[in-house]
């Protein structure tokens, strides 16, 4: 399980005074800080950047770059797209900085598992619920690996984030036809990946691998 910073501790660097805010486009006429949009959001960028490839070890790191990149463009953002779908775009490029930096080091990012992106392990379950909970894990990884990066994509934003199609066009910059396209694709693949690995367990596989 990655090790969420203690009280969210890493935004602290970035004092309220100093947030911008906005207001035109926001559907509440509450003004928005760095320090709201950390509390409300700091779960949905965390996954983002693990989703995406950030080692556990360098998660602390990449969402306090994240949230400052939230800090510095603040001021623009005018609402034209939702808020998650900015958060989704800035925790993407911060994920790929990590990634290509970390490859440049040598280091094989593709090759760690994403034990518990979503921190569902948590320590209040008993060991027997903690194991079936991290053997769903990563059975649902080896089925998303199973599908091509671009439809996997669509498929986590809008199955496990619950992003709306327009969300997800926003974020990722496509056609909203297109995000209907390759999710309606995603979902397909991955019924078809769970019924192989149905099939395979079926025949005497344990199904670890």
């Amino acid at each position: 399980m990655d090790p969420h910073p203690p009280g969210h501790s890493s935004i602290g660097m970035i004092p309220a005074s100093h947030a911008a805010s906005v207001c035109s486009g926001i559907p509440s006429s509450a003004e928005l800080t760095v320090n709201t949009i950390y509390q409300m959001h700091f779960d949905f960028v965390w996954r983002c950047l693990r989703r995406h490839g950030v080692p556990a070890a360098r998660m602390d790191d990449a969402a306090q770059d994240a949230f400052l990149v939230v800090h510095r463009k603040l001021a623009g953002f005018e609402g034209r797209s939702s808020l998650k779908s900015w958060l989704f775009g800035i925790a993407l490029r911060v994920a790929h900085d990590y990634r290509r930096a970390s490859e440049r080091k040598g280091r094989a990012l593709g090759s760690e598992v994403v034990a518990d992106p979503d921190g569902l392990a948590d320590a209040s379950p008993g060991p027997l619920e903690r194991v079936e909970r991290a053997d769903s894990i990563r059975l649902l990884e080896r089925l998303l690996g199973e599908i091509d990066e671009e439809k996997r994509e669509v498929f986590m934003l809008a199955e496990l984030e619950q992003m709306s199609a327009p969300e997800i066009a926003e974020a990722l910059g496509l056609p909203t036809t297109t995000v209907y396209s390759r999710l309606r694709a995603a979902r397909m693949d991955f019924e078809r990946a769970l019924d192989r690995r149905r099939t395979r367990q079926g025949g005497g596989s344990d199904g670890s691998e």
